[in-house]
């Protein structure tokens, strides 16, 4: 880490202290990250309001929002279904009332008959004239200027009046160093200058074009968008610099090792997709320096089996392995190929997770300490504290944007020398798309599996409203005839518990939000189900089953003791039955296309032709719409993510990399392809010949979140 990024870090933990003394509006600056004098300056509006010029009444409709100028002819509290505050306000050319639902004692003294008031809202036509509805109120003289400037609205929080948040802006931007760090001959000609750009983006002047500015096309929005590219990908090329200086164990494949036991035993042949990649990630493992890579392919395209071969590298050269998935019904799925693969040829596996009893997990943790245990899998529980390594040389992630930052560093940690770091291979099921692999993950190697294994079958996606259930009953019932099996997927438990996502990601933020009342839950599906197919077994997963009733319920559905399983997401990943040929998702418009495609996934394993039936609840959003659509029309994982991407953005679409903070505020990756382009060369030049400007670059857009980019 440069010294730059320490003292950022230094200073940002001090601020952190200090903030436990501040209250209010402070504290909600602080949650928005709205520390530093630099921070407020780079806090930009969502939008503008025009309150540079002043509207009569006689010359505005009913619709536009306006701002007037008048003398209160009076007020009054009245009962009209609750208590309101009425201002009749005249502008000498007519009368209009305000409405207040909300308001204080104060106001209605403030207010009195013969106070001139300038007040912007929306006009609209009332029952008892025109009117608006909690306009925003300035008391004036009759001199009192106008705005010369459009007025800002920024993004705020709860407790955060706009007022105030206008004052920390115009103080910080004040205060704020902006003196020109990037050399002249590397920015584009014809734009302002940083100082520039942020002090018209703050105060606009009333000739210019909202659209031009809320667009983010004007001149201005470029330098800040290219400043902020810039910042990023210098941090992600100085993350890959930083890491070629560490040292990691050289794990070399050997002729006639472990890695080629595997492959003979292995009831499949690999793809050429699936052997290259292996070269690739054998090659990095061999060098003295972490490999930091992402395997991604598609849903199905075999990557665990790749993650396989290259922990056989490793245990073969005497080091120790990790894989760590985000739930545990995943970790169960790779614990459970990995030990038929991996024991005959005289591998300990480990078993980590939460639900171990504490003698198990006791027995457990000294086999990992102690080395007997070549391979460790497991859930968040492999990065406790508790648990030491003998000798950890690759930790191995699926499913890696499921975890968060800290989470992802700790593993990496779990190796003891003060002199090595682990080997890193993050695996996704969810292929970037190369515009987000070169922004969010350019200190990234990335190898791809492009290539489904033979013998998969094509996937066929029909929409269907819920009205039509009882059809899709009748469909699953010739399915179950014929011996095959059933996925009936729903988004919740019960109308008083939270997601599956809250319940089995154990480091996350759990939502204090409940879900609505009106969606079908899973044990209401599952009683409905299980009356309709009397003759057939129907079981239920959720994540509030205890861990040994979940392995139950999978272990005789992938028996085919069970005919139909009712689930919620908990079998998003991992759950592999070629006997299952029917996937039926219930209020598909409340999941994310990713999400989507990946439970989609849980068909097609088999030779036999598989289905896929999205059930939704009318009315469609045009987001629910767009995703239905592209269901329909792809079943490719690289197509999905493209469309994913456009749907969600990219902050959404990485998940948990940033924990929760977009390192891109300005830039669109979509709009922007070109000027990443360009900035990722500036970067380079900047790195090269001025490494000094290239510190400060970051230093001022990313301070401490620079250390977001390199787990």
């Amino acid at each position: 880490m440069g010294a730059f990024q320490l003292a950022q870090g230094a200073s940002a933990s001090k601020t952190a202290a200090q903030a436990d003394k501040r209250s209010g509006p402070q504290k909600a600056m602080d949650k928005l990250g709205l520390i530093r004098d630099i921070d407020l300056a780079l806090h930009l509006p969502l939008r503008y309001e025009d309150e540079t010029r002043l509207t009569l009444l006689r010359d505005a409709r009913d619709g536009q929002t306006v701002q007037i100028e008048g003398v209160v002819r009076d007020n009054r509290v009245e009962m009209r279904g609750r208590r309101q505050l009425i201002v009749r306000l005249d502008d000498g050319t007519g009368e209009v009332l305000l409405r207040f639902l909300n308001f204080y004692g104060s106001q209605q003294k403030s207010w009195a008959p013969g106070v001139r008031l300038r007040v912007r809202g929306d006009l609209r036509h009332g029952f008892f004239g025109r009117e608006m509805v909690h306009p925003t109120v300035r008391i004036v003289k009759e001199d009192t200027p106008l705005a010369t400037a459009l007025t800002p609205i920024y993004p705020t929080s709860a407790g955060l009046p706009q007022a105030y948040l206008r004052k920390a802006v115009e103080a910080g931007l004040a205060r704020a160093s902006l003196e020109e760090i990037l050399p002249a001959s590397l920015v584009p000609a014809g734009w302002p200058t940083l100082r520039e750009a942020l002090h018209f983006l703050h105060h606009p002047s009333p000739e210019v074009s909202v659209t031009v500015l809320e667009d983010h096309s004007h001149p201005a929005w470029q330098r800040l968008k290219f400043e902020e590219l810039l910042a990023q990908q210098l941090s992600q090329m100085q993350a890959r610099r930083e890491r070629a200086h560490l040292k990691a164990p050289a794990l070399q494949a050997r002729r006639g090792g472990l890695h080629e036991k595997l492959l003979a035993v292995l009831p499949f042949e690999l793809t050429a997709a699936q052997r290259r990649v292996c070269d690739e990630i054998a090659l990095d493992l061999a060098k003295p320096q972490p490999m930091h890579r992402l395997l991604q392919g598609d849903v199905g395209s075999g990557k665990t089996v790749v993650a396989a071969i290259a922990a056989a590298v490793a245990m073969d050269a005497g080091w120790q392995c990790a894989l760590m998935a985000p739930t545990e019904i995943l970790a169960e799925q790779h614990f459970r190929k990995l030990v038929a693969w991996l024991e005959p040829l005289g591998v300990k596996v480990a078993w980590l997770t939460g639900s171990l009893k504490a003698k198990t997990k006791k027995e457990q943790l000294a086999l990992v300490a102690s080395g007997e245990a070549q391979l460790v899998v497991g859930t968040h529980a492999v990065i406790q504290d508790q648990v030491e390594f003998a000798r950890l040389g690759l930790a191995l992630i699926d499913e890696q944007h499921r975890f968060g930052v800290a989470q992802r560093l700790q593993l990496r940690r779990k190796l003891e020398s003060s002199e090595l770091e682990p080997h890193l291979l993050m695996m996704s099921a969810t292929p970037i798309p190369r515009t987000l692999a070169m922004t969010y993950l350019a200190d990234l190697e990335v190898s791809t599996i492009d290539e489904l294994p033979p013998g998969r079958t094509p996937i066929v996606t029909k929409v269907f409203a819920d009205t039509r259930r009882p059809e899709v009953i009748e469909k699953i019932r010739d399915e179950v005839a014929k011996g095959r099996q059933v996925y009936w997927v729903c988004p919740l438990i019960d109308e008083t518990e939270e997601s599956d996502q809250a319940l089995e990601e154990k480091a996350g933020r759990v939502s204090n939000k409940r879900p609505p009342l009106d969606l079908s839950n899973v044990t209401q599906t599952h009683q409905e189900l299980s009356e309709a197919l009397q003759g057939f077994g129907v079981g239920l997963l959720h994540g509030r089953l205890p861990a040994a009733e979940k392995a139950e319920v999978m272990g005789q559905f992938a028996s085919g003791a069970l005919s139909v399983l009712v689930a919620t997401t908990v079998i998003e990943v991992g759950v592999d039955v070629p006997n299952a040929s029917l996937m039926v998702i219930e209020h598909a418009e409340r999941f994310g296309l990713s999400q989507l495609h990946q439970l989609r996934g849980r068909v097609g394993r088999g030779a036999v032709a598989s289905v896929c039936v999205l059930l939704y609840a009318s009315p469609l959003s045009e987001t629910g719409k767009s995703r239905l659509k592209a269901m329909a029309e792809t079943n490719d994982g690289f197509e999905i993510a493209r469309r994913d991407l456009e749907i969600r953005g990219p902050g959404e679409f990485m998940g948990a990399r940033q924990s929760g903070a977009a390192l891109l505020r300005f830039a669109d990756l979509a709009e922007d392809q070109a000027m990443i382009g360009r900035a990722r060369a500036v970067a380079e030049k900047l790195l090269r010949d001025h490494p000094r400007v290239a510190e400060k670059q970051v230093a001022r857009w990313l301070g401490q979140k620079s250390e977001y980019l390199k787990a």
